[in-house]
């Protein structure tokens, strides 16, 4: 970590400071941010709205030497840096004072209590309800290993594991940094909203990767997908671009090599921040559970693929943004969800013996975890977060969903929703009723490599549907009860 990568970023016009200063600087900082919330660059008046916003951001690269995540075929550490991964953070602030802030990280997946961390953290700090701290990662396939995360993956030698767990303690130090820092950065802002599209995921359970560039050139690609690009601009009071951010459902698979890299969100995202200088650009991933990019396995595609995440951010970013008035309301909920059965000891000592690294691993973490809790390994607790900002709701789902969800919520609820997978908790693949009854991997196999017992209980589509909409209204009650 660079302590570059520690600075705070506060909005007010161009400048770059701590905004707990109490210098003469300071002070005048704070007058030119008071002057720019009554003129634009032409003297005309600019209304606040009474939203502010703060952003920090720490770089969480881990060293040379650290096991990565993501495919169980990687039979040895990562061997350098392809690009650096990032901790990014976006706090708002309500014009009752109501604030939360959004933790975007480039890595694989977490476990729910690295997430619980942070925000209990931010809580003691800044007094924040654990509704009001999401956490979303983009799912880039070269990040490191955490334990908790994949436990079924490949089993890591002692040295490997306590040294992943060094940098997972380094790694929640960091962030919860973020975090706070940008809390205490918070200046007035302007929020806005719109979306445009994107292209190149494919619906990986309906055609082939082999053949995905004839079929989108024929235009013969099958299954469903999510284009949307949905984007939040966060202006300061002079009209600058202080933060942008940037979601799409799709895998962060590009790359599959022994560099740490954050694959096309990464790519983006430093896209976007070369054309838009001093600004911070973040990635949440949306429902892109059963969708890739594609064609893969070249450092150029994933650079090639952020671009094509970028144009269509700024070709939203040209058009008139829908603003953000209103306040803002959290809220989250616990679902009980259920596997559908314990293995058998046979099923678990044949894994022991099979051989086959990442069932080897399955039969070791199902076992551990019998040993632990017994049966109620079939029990789990799904994390459904909900933030309204005004006419705009967040959904942020955890686990691997998807795009049924995102295209299902579209119809129901409007385009004023956006649906986050990847958030709080990357625990399995959440699959829609007909992916849960069609099986495969995301249905069914995927379960082998987070070490679950096994798929699903049927019926977990509608459970988790209704719980977001009783999560969605909470927010809405919240958003509107008065302060």
């Amino acid at each position: 970590m660079t302590s570059r990568s520690r600075l705070p970023i506060s909005f007010g016009a161009s400048f770059r400071c701590a905004p707990t200063a109490t210098t003469a600087r300071g002070r005048l900082i704070g007058l030119f941010v008071v002057l720019a919330l009554t003129l634009s660059a032409n003297g005309a008046p600019v209304p606040s709205g009474g939203w502010r916003a703060g952003v920090a951001r720490e770089n969480i690269t881990p060293p040379a030497g650290v096991w990565m995540t993501g495919y169980g075929s990687r039979d040895r550490p990562a061997e350098g840096t392809g690009q650096d991964l990032w901790a990014k953070v976006l706090a708002i602030s309500d014009p009752s004072g109501r604030r939360a802030v959004l933790v975007t990280l480039d890595l694989c997946g977490i476990p729910r209590e690295f997430s619980d961390a942070v925000a209990n953290a931010v809580s003691d700090s800044h007094g924040l309800p654990r509704s009001a701290v999401m956490v979303n990662v983009s799912h880039t396939h070269c990040s490191p290993f955490l334990r908790g995360y994949l436990n079924g993956l490949r089993v890591l030698p002692p040295e490997a594991v306590a040294r992943s767990d060094d940098y997972a303690l380094t790694l929640r130090t960091a962030v919860t940094r973020a975090a706070r820092a940008a809390l205490d950065a918070l200046q007035p802002a302007a929020l806005a909203w719109g979306e445009d599209e994107a292209h190149f995921g494919f619906n990986r359970r309906e055609n082939p990767e082999k053949d995905v560039a004839a079929l989108r050139a024929a235009g013969q690609l099958k299954g469903p997908v999510d284009p949307r690009v949905p984007v939040l601009a966060v202006r300061t009071a002079s009209g600058e671009l202080a933060a942008l951010l940037v979601s799409y459902a799709c895998h962060n698979t590009t790359l599959s090599y022994f560099q740490w890299h954050g694959d096309y969100a990464g790519s983006a995202q430093r896209e976007l921040e070369r054309r838009h200088p001093g600004a911070t650009v973040l990635f949440a991933s949306g429902c892109g559970g059963d969708i890739n990019p594609g064609p893969r396995r070249q450092v150029a595609l994933a650079e090639q693929y952020g671009r094509d995440l970028a144009d269509a951010a700024d070709r939203a970013l040209a058009r008139p943004l829908q603003g953000i008035d209103g306040t803002l309301g959290t809220a989250f909920a616990d679902l009980p969800l259920r596997f559908a059965r314990v293995p058998t000891a046979a099923e678990r000592e044949a894994a022991r013996t099979s051989g086959e690294p990442a069932r080897v691993a399955w039969a070791a973490a199902v076992s551990r975890d019998l040993a632990e809790k017994g049966e109620a390994i079939l029990d789990y607790g799904y994390p459904v977060q909900a933030w309204r900002l005004g006419s705009l709701a967040w959904l942020a789902l955890g686990g691997e969903v998807v795009v049924d969800y995102a295209l299902r919520f579209r119809v129901e609820e409007g385009r004023s929703l956006w649906v986050f997978g990847y958030s709080n908790d990357v625990m399995a693949y959440i699959p829609s009723e007909r992916v849960l009854r069609e099986g495969r991997y995301e249905g069914d196999t995927s379960m082998l490599p987070y070490g679950r017992p096994s798929p699903w209980v049927p019926g977990i589509e509608e459970k988790v549907v209704q719980a977001a909409r009783a999560t969605l209204r909470e927010a809405e009650r919240a958003a509107a009860a008065p302060r």
